[in-house]
């Protein structure tokens, strides 16, 4: 990481944060300790982590709590984040830094998000009597734990005082090694899409290009490949509306993209002299209101299925549309889910993207049918934060 920070932008941030951790954390806890120690690896992470985080604060307000995080895509986002006492970068897992930050921080008890497995602070919690728990985590078989040869990764797991696991599959994994200190909780972002929906902002210009009778489709978090299936669709179809979010954005991909719209469009930033109600379509150009936008929407489309893998899927399936997405989605356990109950659709390909279209917007049964399916399966699977915090706190 050092040696890629002076061209890679992230690895600058990573270095320079870690190099200002315990100063910050020196200046800023009590020199007594008993922190609740919550790590999230980047900001999806942290929005799973959130809900619980906000229960303990409501629940036991005199709580010091430190969040921590690895990413800069995360800790630049959530650096003042007002209910914790502290946010700072994790430092390297090595032993002397290890040792450095838990003396600091004297954790009462350590909560790791998801995929978080850091054998040296593992080992040294463990060691240090520290309680050690992950929450909303989910195992495969193809993961190091269960190969013959993962026995290092193995005995992180044993580290653990308990694991809340999101489902029966990754427990059974875990049974499978010897690790039985697990709880079937459930997903707690799920918790976490339910309370944006509640907190959900009004954005009067958006309102006034989806009014009317035309349907409209919300693409959040887009790259490149999502937009070559959509674009020549939407551009063929009057009888739809756009909104698209790309996941980033520059100058020159924005005016690239504009390009590629044959119909009326501007970008939200630029609405200056135009009236939102003559758009067809609204380029968001701006981060932190995509969790809203698909409030607007009739179908959702997420990006990313066709790179690493999806974005955030229950962040539109909440507000009970369907949502369409690329290939690689097998690692969300969510969007499989949803895709079983007729709340989600896969794609591979702009033919099979384009035939979901058509069918969910020449036919409103059809519409209606899948967004209750997505709706009443984020219902059906929510409260796994009350269910860990009683099992942590009671």
């Amino acid at each position: 990481m050092r040696i890629a920070s002076p061209w890679h932008h992230k690895a600058k941030l990573t270095v320079q944060g870690q190099a200002r951790t315990m100063d910050y954390l020196r200046s800023t806890l009590a020199p007594n300790g008993g922190y609740i120690w919550i790590h999230t690896a980047s900001l999806g992470e942290f929005e799973q982590g959130r809900p619980l985080i906000e229960k303990i604060r409501e629940i036991h307000p005199e709580a010091k709590i430190l969040l921590s995080f690895f990413s800069p895509s995360g800790y630049e986002v959530r650096k003042d984040y007002d209910k914790v006492d502290a946010v700072c970068y994790m430092p390297m897992d090595t032993p002397r830094h290890v040792k450095d930050f838990l003396n600091v921080v004297k954790p009462k008890m350590a909560i790791f998000v998801k995929y978080e497995f850091w054998g040296n602070f593992l080992s040294e919690l463990k060691h240090r009597n520290v309680p050690t728990y992950i929450i909303s985590s989910i195992f495969r078989k193809s993961q190091s734990f269960f190969k013959p040869w993962g026995g290092m990764f193995r005995k992180m797991l044993h580290c653990f005082t308990h694991l809340y696991v999101q489902d029966e599959e990754s427990k059974h994994l875990l049974h499978s090694i010897g690790i039985d200190n697990v709880t079937v909780c459930g997903d707690t972002r799920l918790d976490r899409v339910l309370q944006i929906k509640a907190q959900a902002k009004d954005f009067p210009a958006i309102a006034a290009m989806t009014a009317g009778d035309k349907p409209t489709l919300v693409m959040g978090s887009s790259w490149q490949p999502d937009e070559d299936i959509l674009l020549p669709y939407f551009n063929s179809h009057p009888e739809m509306k756009l909104i698209i979010a790309p996941h980033e954005f520059d100058e020159n991909r924005l005016a690239s993209m504009m390009t590629h719209i044959k119909r009326p469009v501007a970008r939200y930033t630029q609405l200056e002299s135009i009236d939102p109600a003559s758009l067809d379509c609204m380029i968001i150009d701006c981060f932190g209101i995509l969790s809203s936008l698909y409030h607007y929407g009739d179908i959702a489309y997420v990006g990313g299925g066709f790179g690493s893998g999806i974005h955030n899927v229950p962040e539109a399936a909440v507000y009970g549309i369907p949502v369409i997405f690329g290939p690689h989605h097998e690692k969300f356990r969510e969007a499989m889910e949803l895709k079983e109950c007729g709340g989600s659709f896969a794609i591979s390909n702009a033919e099979q993207c384009h035939a979901i279209l058509d069918k969910l917007l020449s036919d409103h049964n059809a519409l209606k049918k899948a967004g209750i399916a997505a709706s009443n399966y984020i219902t059906n699977h929510t409260g796994a934060t009350n269910r860990i915090y009683h099992d942590l706190f009671s």
